[in-house]
Parts: C-alpha cells; structure tokens; sequence
C-alpha cells in the first residue's frame, strides 16, 4: 500500500525536454525483442505530467507505444529495452518516481503527523488573518504567516520547482508563484491562507478522486483469494486461488462466494451472478452448467471443475477491459485536453500584460501601486484549468464502472458517449428478441420411401444454430454418419449418408439447389403465417420433408422496445427468418421496421445504407453471424456475452446477459454522462471566465480564486462520482 498525496493538475505550455536518456553506468540499456511494461507513476494524474513524458520519450528509438490511465496512474509501455530501469531513470528525470504495475489498487491517505501539520496550519494563518484585521504588530503577522506555509507549503514548492525546470506549468508551479508573490507584496496573511486553503482542497479532492479511481477495483474483491481444492486420496485442501490448476475439482459450501469459473461436476444449486450480468434473480444450476468467478452460492453445496485459471475468469477479464477503456480518449476528454492546452498559456500571458501595467502606471502617477501586481497574481491561479480536466475522466470512469457492475461492458468511454446519440437499434431475432432455443412443432413428409427425419436430425447435430438443435432433438431415430459436412452460412447444411448428399436448410437454399417451386412455396405458406421458422430436407433433384419449428418470445423484449421507443429510439429488426415469422414477431413486440429472409452480407449492407443517410445506428446481436454488421455498426452491442470470450473482446458493448432491457438502460446511463459532462465543463468555464474579469475589474482576491480554482474542481468531481449511485 502507499502513501500519496494527491496533486492538483492542469495543463501546460509546450515543453521543450531533453529527450535523450542519459547514460548511466549502473543501468542496462540494451534492447532486444518489443516487450510490454506497466508502471505505477503516483504523480502522473493529468495531462501535465502525459505530455511531458510524452516530450521526454518522443525521440527515443526503444520507445514505441504509451498508454496512459491517469486516473489510475499507470503507464502501459511498449519497447524494446531488456529492463524496465531505463525508463524508471527517465521518469525520474522528470521529478516522478515510477514502479512496476501489478493490477494493485492504488491506496491513498493523509499520514496523521500531515493532517496535523494541516491543523496547525490552518490555525497559524487563521491567527494571521485575525492579527492583520486587529492591527496586532507585523513582525507577529509575519511569522505566524511563514510558518503557515513552511509547515504545508514545502512540498507545493518543491513540485512547482520541478515543473518550471521541465518549462511546465502546473498548479503547483502556479500556487507557488502567486504565494511568493504575494509575500513579496506584503499580503502575508493571504498568501499563508491560500497555501492552507490549497493543501486543505488537495486532501479532500484526493478521497473524492480515489473513490473514482478505484470504482471497479471493488470488483477484484469479489473472488476470494482461497479455494478448497480435492487431493488425489480423496482430502480437501485450502489453497491460494492462484495456485489452483485447470481440471481441479473445486468445493463450494452454502453461501461461499465462487473463486474461480468451471463447470459443476456434483450437486445442484442457485448462485446469485449479480456481480457479472447485473440481475440479482438466482440462477438454478446443475451438473454441468458453468459457474463464474465471484459470483454467490445459494444453500446447497456443490463442487466444479475448474476451466480458467484466476487471471483468466470472465470476471478478471471484465476487470481487464474495464481498465483498458478508462485509457481510451472519449470525445469530450479529448476536446477538454485540447482546451487545456492553449487556456493555461493565454490566461498566464494575460497576468503578465496586468503585472506590466504597473510600469506605465508607475511613470504617469508618479507612484507605485501594487494593485496590478495583486491582479496578476490571482490571474496565476485561476489559470489552471484544474475543473476542467478532472471532471471528464472522473465522470467517464464512474459511468464505466457503473455500467461493469450493472452488467455491461463496455469498450471505451467514446461509446459511452456515442450511445446518448443513437437514433436506430438494429436487433437480431433469434436469441436477441426470441428465447433463442426454439421446438420443433411440425413434421411434414414430402417422400415416404426416405427416413427424413432421422437422416435431418443427423445433420442437424453438426450445427449449432438454435434451429439445427430444435430438430436434432425433437429425433428419436439413432444418429447416422455424416461425411463432408458443411454448414452454408445464412442458410443451412449439407452433408453426404450413405453416399447421398443431402441439404437442410431454408427456402433460398432450396432455390439454389433448384427444387424450389410453386407447390413447396404454397406447402410452406400455413406454416409461416403461424410465426413458425420451416427448414427444408432435400436432394439436389427433390424436396424430402418438411420441418417446423417455433420460437418464443421473451418475457422483456416488448418492454425494452417501448423503453427503446420512449427514448426516441426506432427499432429495426434483420433477421435471416422468414417475413412471415419476422412480421408476426414485429407486430407483436412493436417492431419499427422489418428485413427477413437475410444472409449476414444482406445485415452488413442495410447498416451501411442508414449510416449512408446519416442515421447513427446501434446493432445487437449474440451470434457469428452478426459479426460483420456488429462491427459495421456504431456501437455493437453482443448480448448473453458471460462466458463467451469472443463477445467481450470484439463488442463495442457486451451485455452480459441476455435480458433486452439493459439497452435502453445503458443509452440512459449513457445521456446521464452527457449530460453531467456538459454540466461540468461549462459550470467550470463560466466560474473561469467569471474571475478573470471580476479579477481585471479589480473586485478578484486570492481568496476567491483559491474558491473559485479549488472549489470548482471538487463540486465537478462530486457531480461526476453521481454516476455510481445510477440505478
């Protein structure tokens, strides 16, 4: 665990670094093969100290890519040096220290010899305050003053050194220019309570950000560290969950949180998953169906067999990505960082052009005033745009980390924000609308001198699409062997029995093989008018049979589409079913528009024709075949993802289960963070520009823009930390 005291940030003016690594015996820089490290750099929280990293590394030949987490302070490097030494000197170079990254939660606090310090200080320049007001003599004033700001204002200096060294200018380079400033004006009291006022801001800010910082670290807790593992002669032993091996056959007692995912070999229960889809709804379990990492055994006890290691859990890699998006840029942190980048520079310059005034003024009056001076100082500290650049990364992450724990992860914080825009949701039928596990209703046979059925359901069990299982099952013929099987993407199977190769499938993969006609199209008809999806048996010279099978639709789809509706969102559905199933479904659950009788090409060019028109669309779906539309899309959004790794790793989102209705919560989720963006970044703005002309207008003080400065920055950190509480 560390200790740390948060730093205030803000931007700075371009640096001009030595971008050389200076050559030191003790250090090994060789290089060899690309290499990936994380450091944990405690100082490094904004975009201050990401540029000038940035500035330092720019012109090294061994440094290939940064990744920065601020809010985390990590540093995720790629380059091709044999040691991480070399880049900890460089780090050093600049006034920080880093150390390797292991995925520890970063733990802040206040020792109690600081907070004391702070107390005592907070007195000292109360007491210079009162003195100053009571006329008390000035050298009492003073001392009391500087001992203020000995006791709390070293280690402002100390970084605010380091900055100016590096040509930065930060908050601290700032605070500590405007405090020596003020006492070389004679504002002793004010300068000792800014000092205070600033330190006190910075402890209160660091608890507020940490809370933000460690929103989804609370998720590493629900694993446990140990597990009950069975021995070769039959004992349980506890274990590090570390340590445990795949195919090890786990114990669980009633109530146990689980430690690792596998698969129950013995017993029957109901685990609570809240932690990894977001719905505390029990789930029964069974001897083999999997069990996640985290989540809650009910009242009986079971055991599994362990099919990932800890670092490998769907819950380590919900963590992962989770992490991995708090790097990313959203558009707003983007726009802010730029903003950042040219306000600090001009406001500054601005306190200078004031500082200078005093010289004319000087000359014409004949006396010299400091009231220009005094003016550019309280320029100097609300020049950094501390509000600003805090509140976006603090707002994204919470949004982030509430959506992980509701049971949605999502890639980046620019789909958190692009969600809030989406005008179309394109959704799947099968699994998507529909339970996604249909029933065969209906047999038809066509030819009566071929075994249709038991030929079908030997196909069908190569496949596993939800049709393709529905007929397999419904069989009670034993299985025949299937040669040369192929599955046609968007349309069926085929395969040769007994040397005959046969086709199962639907309507289009009858026309391509040419037995479609009139008379089967009629034969089909009834049958789809039900709603029901109809698979096809044929030869290449004749249709066999005829199977139906029906799905049905589940319980939430017509309330997510209304929630859909309700914000403004219309819903299109693309599905390689049949019209008539698509339209009844439609209808039913108040479907927008309808395109059946689809291959995933045909879902590909129907995202890309409303992208064409402008429309910002979503997609949703929970198969392969809506890979290339999932990805064409927006946002993708991959339902049922828990368990399925392709899903969390290819998704823009991946809704961990597969109830509909965590859409439209996410596209609320998504236009509360838009809205509280917009909220901060424009309170930040105003109270800035606010200051500067109360400053230029002469009714600015040091006091109020330590408020302003200071004040700001935590009440847009409290509005952003709003997010986790989202229901």
């Amino acid at each position: 665990m560390s200790e740390k005291k948060h730093d205030h940030c803000c931007s700075h003016q371009d640096n001009n670094v030595h971008n050389t690594a200076k050559i030191n015996e003790n250090i090994d820089f060789s290089m060899g093969d690309s290499r990936w490290d994380s450091l944990l750099i405690e100082d490094m929280d904004c975009p201050t100290e990401e540029r000038l990293i940035r500035e330092k590394f720019k012109n090294i030949e061994a440094i290939e890519t940064l990744e920065f987490n601020l809010i985390k302070r990590v540093l995720k490097i790629k380059h091709r040096y044999t040691q991480i030494e070399p880049l900890q000197q460089m780090i050093s170079e600049l006034g920080m220290q880093a150390v390797p990254y292991n995925n520890q939660i970063l733990h802040e606090s206040i020792s109690a010899k600081s907070t004391a310090m702070l107390i005592i200080a907070g007195v000292l320049a109360f007491s210079a305050e009162l003195m100053h007001y009571l006329s008390a003599p000035s050298f009492l004033i003073i001392i009391a003053s500087l001992l203020a700001i000995l006791l709390v204002g070293m280690p402002t200096y100390y970084k605010g050194f380091i900055a100016l060294k590096n040509k930065a200018l930060n908050i601290n380079a700032l605070m500590s220019i405007a405090v020596t400033g003020a006492l070389l004006i004679g504002q002793w009291p004010e300068a000792a309570m800014v000092i205070v006022l600033f330190t006190l801001a910075e402890y209160i800010e660091t608890l507020s950000l940490q809370k933000a910082r460690n929103a989804i670290g609370g998720l590493l807790s629900l694993a446990p560290t140990t597990a009950d593992i069975q021995q070769i002669d039959g004992s349980w032993q506890t274990v590090n969950a570390d340590a445990v091996l795949l195919n090890s056959i786990v114990r669980v007692k009633p109530g146990q949180r689980i430690a690792l995912d596998g698969e129950i070999t013995s017993g029957q229960t109901t685990i609570d998953q809240s932690a990894i889809t977001g719905e505390s709804m029990p789930i029964e379990k069974n001897v083999g169906d999997p069990v996640y990492a985290g989540t809650v055994n009910g009242n009986q006890a079971f055991t599994f067999k362990v099919t990932r290691i800890t670092s490998d859990t769907t819950l380590a890699r919900i963590i992962q990505r989770v992490e991995e998006a708090q790097s990313s840029r959203a558009p707003t942190q983007r726009f802010v960082d730029q903003f950042s980048k040219y306000y600090t520079p001009i406001v500054v310059g601005l306190a200078l052009l004031v500082a200078l005034i005093t010289i004319p003024s000087w000359i014409m009056t004949g006396v010299f005033s400091i009231d220009w001076i005094y003016k550019a100082l309280v320029l100097l500290v609300i020049a950094c745009p501390c509000a600003l650049v805090i509140s976006t990364p603090v707002t994204i992450v919470s949004g982030l980390a509430r959506a992980a724990k509701l049971g949605m992860l999502v890639k980046g914080g620019v789909y958190l924000e692009q969600a809030n825009k989406l005008q179309w949701l394109a959704v799947d039928k099968t699994g998507t609308l529909t339970v996604g596990k249909p029933s065969q209703t209906d047999y038809l046979s066509l030819d009566e001198t071929v075994q249709a059925q038991q030929i079908a359901a030997s196909l069908a069990s190569h496949s596993d699409h939800p049709v393709s299982l529905a007929i397999a099952q419904a069989a009670s013929e034993n299985l025949l062997t299937v040669e040369n099987f192929e599955a046609l993407l968007g349309r069926g199977t085929k395969g040769t029995i007994n040397e005959q190769t046969y086709y199962l499938g639907n309507y289009r993969l009858m026309e391509e093989i040419g037995v479609a006609s009139t008379a089967l199209s009629d034969t089909i008809k009834p049958f789809e008018q039900q709603g029901k999806t109809i698979t096809l048996l044929a030869t290449s010279a004749n249709a066999i049979a005829l199977f139906a099978v029906a799905d049905t639709i589940k319980s939430t789809s017509k309330q997510a589409i209304d929630e859909l509706h309700q914000l403004g969102i219309k819903v299109l559905m693309l599905t390689g079913d049949n019209a008539y199933t698509a339209n009844s479904i439609a209808k039913e659950v108040g479907i927008d528009e309808v395109k059946a009788n689809l291959l995933p090409e045909d879902k590909l060019t129907i995202i890309e024709e409303k992208i064409k028109q402008q429309q910002t669309i979503g997609m949703v779906g929970d198969g392969i075949n809506d890979t290339p539309a999932l990805a064409r899309a927006d946002i993708g959004f991959a339902m049922g993802a828990i368990g399925t790794d392709s899903a969390i790793e290819t998704a823009d989102v991946a809704l961990m289960d597969d109830d509909l209705r965590k859409l439209p919560q996410f596209i609320r989720l998504s236009k509360a963070t838009r809205q509280l963006l917009i909220q901060n970044i424009s309170f930040a703005i105003i109270i800035k520009l606010l200051f500067i002309i109360l400053t230029i207008v002469g009714y600015g003080t040091l006091w109020m823009a330590i408020f302003a400065d200071i004040g700001v920055s935590l009440l847009v950190v409290f509005n952003g930390l709003r997010l986790l509480l989202f229901k």
